[in-house]
């Protein structure tokens, strides 16, 4: 097969698992002997071709308002006019179709499409080639990806979000499949009428992730340090934790690693106020950090598509507190590599905190069984295969049609 991957970026511009996902996927499948190209942008006008690890790569530049991967907040007006020409941006389109022409590719899997639009679907119907669809997050659903707000959707925001999204449905059930990256991100489109009687898959997302050995088990008596590594959000839990590792009073620290939005980052730290026991490190190396604390906390309170900061952490030997949201629930099993709690209940985080300081014996247990339970998401082969698996069967049903 000669396959075309589009996605919003490619390494070495990274946003998030999503890139490091499919780079893991396509160089995976070049190594099975397929022909892959990538299609992805960068804030530069033109198009240019990059080779990265022997894979050919189109950086398209984006047209569109603003380039929207950095840590700023453009002011609202600015956005609401990025996201109106982002429902349909025809001139992305364009660079779909002369990459579609110029490389002429068996199948088309699409990945992230912010900046790209559904545009892209057209112009890869057009030149009458099949495409499976890769949910990572909500963009289809919702223009900010999360489909979350801290007080709630006030109408205004909802009908824009209609309007704004109001060709996807009818558009999503014309692409030749479609692959979640969890069972929930795949049922939230299905329940809104998405992918109707399109083939669907879930596909977990892999890492590699190097076996760090026996796990560090607590002894009684020991304070618990606490950890914390991804987007500085508040759709990320960030506040809650503070807070409720403030008021849990359990003898012990929290360590927040990674960054954010510079309005966001001055909020937490405004939170965690003089309490020394919290500690903001900024971005680190992921395997340096989970050797420094005892437990992974992921306490998203929106809807996480699946949450490989979970799967690290566990693969790092390390229980898990995360909230009953999302992919997190097909990752962390309750009493198994972790504890669920509930950002409807927001006592119920510090509880568990409380609960893991305490009870040693289950502490050490949870540890025990963390890396072996995550396995299937440690192969990058499986996920390989299962990904050929979508686009053999999608390639064969097209010629057959």
């Amino acid at each position: 097969m000669k396959i075309l991957y589009i996605n919003a970026l490619y390494d070495p511009y990274i946003a998030g698992g999503a890139e490091i996902s499919l780079k893991l996927i396509v160089e995976g499948m070049q190594a099975r002997g397929h022909e892959v190209v990538v299609l992805s942008m960068a804030p530069e006008p033109g198009m240019r071709v990059d080779w990265v690890n022997g894979v050919k790569v189109y950086r398209a530049g984006l047209r569109n308002g603003y380039w929207p991967f950095t840590n700023d907040r453009p002011l609202k007006l600015r956005r609401l006019l990025w996201h109106l020409r982002d429902a349909y941006n025809s001139a992305m389109g364009r660079y779909v179709r002369e990459v579609l022409q110029q490389e002429k590719p068996s199948v088309v899997s699409c990945h992230n499409l912010v900046g790209w639009s559904i545009a892209a679907w057209d112009e890869i119907h057009r030149a009458r080639i099949p495409v499976v669809q890769v949910l990572h997050d909500m963009y289809l659903l919702s223009p900010d990806s999360t489909l979350f707000n801290e007080g709630g959707r006030s109408l205004f925001q909802e009908l824009m979000r209609r309007l704004l999204r109001r060709r996807h449905i009818r558009k999503s059930h014309t692409v030749g499949a479609v692959v979640g990256i969890s069972r929930s991100v795949l049922e939230r489109f299905t329940v809104q009428g998405y992918f109707r009687d399109v083939p669907q898959y879930v596909v977990h997302n892999a890492r590699v992730i190097p076996d760090v050995g026996k796990p560090h088990l607590r002894e009684e008596g020991q304070s618990l340090k606490v950890g914390y590594i991804g987007t500085l959000s508040v759709a990320k839990g960030v506040a809650w934790l503070i807070r409720q590792f403030k008021a849990s009073g359990i003898e012990g620290d929290l360590r927040i690693a990674g960054g954010g939005k510079e309005e966001d980052l001055a909020y937490f730290r405004q939170l965690a106020g003089d309490d020394k026991r919290i500690c903001f490190v900024g971005y680190v190396n992921s395997g340096d950090f989970y050797a420094t604390i005892d437990v992974l906390v992921v306490p998203s309170i929106w809807e996480e598509p699946l949450g490989m900061v979970a799967v690290e952490g566990l693969a790092n030997n390390l229980p898990v507190i995360a909230s009953n949201r999302g992919g997190l629930r097909e990752t962390v099993a309750e009493g198994i590599n972790g504890m669920l709690c509930d950002p409807d209940r927001p006592d119920s985080l510090g509880e568990v905190l409380v609960t893991l300081w305490r009870d040693v014996t289950r502490y050490n247990r949870l540890a025990a069984g963390a890396r072996s339970s995550v396995s299937e998401y440690l192969s990058v082969e499986r996920m390989v295969t299962e990904y050929e698996h979508v686009l053999q069967t999608l390639t064969t049903d097209h010629a057959d049609a």
